[in-house]
């Protein structure tokens, strides 16, 4: 059975493994010790007492927003904390990604440093094991304090407020703990900024992006190598010693990778791909390594920062048991991410700006293949649609990198805003438009492959081939192309690339 465990940072691939798992999630015993013992210092501090350790106005404690409450009222206040902040609007976030948060959630209250009761983080769990997903809309968050709105929503159900989904079905989310025969959670002091505080809705997006758009670039490499074959590229741009002499290991390695896919194809001693030097190929083949190596190294440097944060914690205040000590922290926990995302959002467009060149070069009709690779020009219009389609997706790519981190400061006490969760949604779509990009490319690698026979590819790329024409056939005629692009985008997002 999978455990969260303080002391077992998350990664991005166990975080992958634990997404995947068929068992249930729990906490291991050494997060059950540790949240335990930082609830009950946390309760100890701030019961009145008449003794030194008694909350004073001077004291830390007493700083916090929900002290000097009286019992009875503690729980309305977390409650109305909660409440208060949940003013998300849609669209919806997707049941993945709400999964991604409560597992997210659950794992950084594990660390025992917000005095949560292990309760908590159990029924978050739950929920997590049980398939209840609370229903959380995407805008809300600017980042001053972490993902409030978000995390509001995705906590209420806690409460037994809100609404979830479960089994495809949008319900009261306390007629669902009426199902499981759970009680609705009274929260203790403390825990309401506790559920508020962090960017787990940043973080689920990120973790999410990371991924694919690490199978993105995987699919981007074998994609460019087949339509660099068919349309006659050469490979003199990919030799090694090239990219020995500009020292960047994302390029070296991509250079590498084409080399091995495009090794055994028999395109190129074709005659009409020795007709044109290498230089005159078109930089969108040319330039391969560069820009897909680039890329690569701008993903390493994002998922290292992205592990980082799945293990960070934030809030408005932590507690340290074993030093006595309870810290009021900075403000903009988001930031981290909010720069990353940027990042990684113009690293994936670049990939589709490439992309969308190389389709628009297969289907111009030159280097021997047909115009918009038509079976018949005279009748058929065959792939004409398709540099359009890709050069849109391209021209919202740009709107969606304009940077979000870079936000104006303000006047009042919460400015800056870190806006990372505006970004976290833009680089999704991002890289969701970039799948897309690559279908249509591979469409069109494709059709200019058969167009080629009875010459062949390299037995990898043939391979690739092979499995997109299992889902997505040659178009002989004139057809409605938008299932195919759906298709094909599908493809480039599930096929294992490695």
């Amino acid at each position: 059975m999978p455990d969260l465990s303080p002391t077992q940072p998350l990664t991005l691939a166990s975080l992958a493994d634990l997404l995947r798992t068929k068992d249930a999630v729990r906490l291991g015993p050494e997060a059950e010790r540790r949240m335990a013992a930082g609830h009950a210092y946390l309760q100890q501090r701030l019961a009145p007492a008449a003794s030194p350790d008694a909350v004073s106005n001077h004291d830390f404690f007493a700083r916090l927003p929900d002290a000097g409450l009286p019992p009875a009222e503690q729980a309305q206040w977390q409650a109305n904390l909660l409440m208060s902040h949940a003013a998300g609007t849609c669209p919806e976030v997707p049941t993945a990604l709400v999964r991604r948060m409560l597992l997210l959630k659950a794992h950084s209250l594990s660390q025992g440093h917000h005095g949560v009761a292990p309760a908590t983080a159990r029924r978050l769990l739950d929920f997590f094991n049980r398939d209840v997903w609370p229903v959380v809309y995407e805008q809300g968050s600017l980042g001053a304090y972490g993902d409030q709105a978000p995390l509001a929503h995705l906590c209420l159900p806690l409460l037994g407020l809100g609404e979830v989904n479960y089994q495809g079905y949008r319900l009261a989310a306390a007629d669902v703990l009426g199902l499981f025969g759970w009680e609705a959670l009274p929260l203790g002091a403390q825990e309401g900024p506790a559920l508020l505080g962090g960017s787990q809705f940043m973080l689920a997006y990120t973790t999410e992006a990371v991924e694919r758009a690490t199978h993105l670039l995987r699919a981007a490499d074998a994609i460019a190598a087949l339509s660099g074959d068919v349309f006659g590229a050469s490979a003199e741009p990919l030799h090694e010693a090239l990219h020995r002499t500009r020292l960047h290991a994302g390029p070296i390695a991509v250079a590498g990778r084409l080399r091995e896919l495009l090794a055994g194809s028999g395109l190129p001693a074709q005659a009409w791909a020795q007709e044109v030097p290498a230089e005159l190929d078109p930089q969108a083949f040319r330039c391969v390594p560069q820009v897909h190596g680039a890329s690569r190294d701008a993903l390493a440097y994002v998922a290292q920062v992205v592990e980082n944060e799945c293990n960070a914690l934030s809030g408005q205040a932590l507690i340290f048991p074993e030093e006595n000590l309870l810290l009021h922290g900075a403000s903009l926990p988001g930031q981290p991410l909010a720069l990353v995302l940027d990042h990684l959002a113009m690293a994936v467009a670049g990939i589709g700006s490439l992309s969308e060149r190389r389709t628009t070069r297969l289907v111009a009709g030159q280097r021997q293949l047909p115009p918009y690779l038509a079976a018949e020009p005279a009748l058929n219009f065959g792939l004409l649609s398709l540099p359009p389609s890709a050069a849109s997706l391209v021209s919202q790519n740009k709107q969606l990198c304009a940077p979000s981190s870079m936000t104006e400061s303000g006047l009042d006490a919460h400015g800056p805003l870190s806006a990372g969760a505006t970004a976290a949604a833009e680089a999704r779509r991002v890289v969701e438009n970039v799948e897309q990009i690559l279908g249509i490319e591979l469409l069109a690698a494709a059709q200019a492959l058969d167009f080629r026979r009875p010459a062949r590819s390299s037995p990898a790329l043939e391979a690739v081939v092979a499995a997109f024409r299992e889902v997505v056939t040659f178009v002989p005629h004139d057809r409605v192309l938008a299932p195919d692009l759906q298709r094909a985008a599908r493809f480039v997002r599930t096929y294992d690339w490695a």
